[in-house]
Parts: structure tokens; sequence; C-alpha cells
């Protein structure tokens, strides 16, 4: 599963890991646009195979964060 931005914004933090195992719901990287921090979360349990963006990295709407089987 890709998890995407769903939004455009920085890339504030980096809450897990790769290779970190995640719950339904558990936030992966938050997001700061015009001073306002947004959380983003997996959709569904799994495992961080590959983190895509960096903290500070600019993200668009759609662009992958991160690859969770």
């Amino acid at each position: 599963m890709e998890l995407t931005a769903n939004m455009a914004g920085n890339v504030w933090k980096i809450v897990v890991a790769e290779g970190d195992k995640v719950e339904e719901d558990q936030d992966v990287v938050i997001l700061e646009s015009m001073k306002m921090e947004i959380p983003i979360a997996t959709e569904e349990a799994g495992t961080i195979k590959e983190l895509k963006v960096a903290e500070g990295d600019f993200v668009n709407e759609g662009d992958v964060l991160a690859i969770i089987e």
C-alpha cells in the first residue's frame, strides 16, 4: 500500500522508521502547511517497507510518503 499526502506541505516530522510495524489509523508523517500540523495516518496495519520522504522535504498532494506492506 502507498501512503500518500492529502495536501501540499513540508514534511515536519516522520514518526516511524523503516521496518516498524504500524496499526490502522497510526500516524506516520506529520506535514506542516500554513502553520498547521497535519498528521498522515495509515489506512491499514502493516510494516513500513520504505520511507519516500525526509524531514524538511516539500510534498504535493498525491505524492507517495511511504510504502507499507
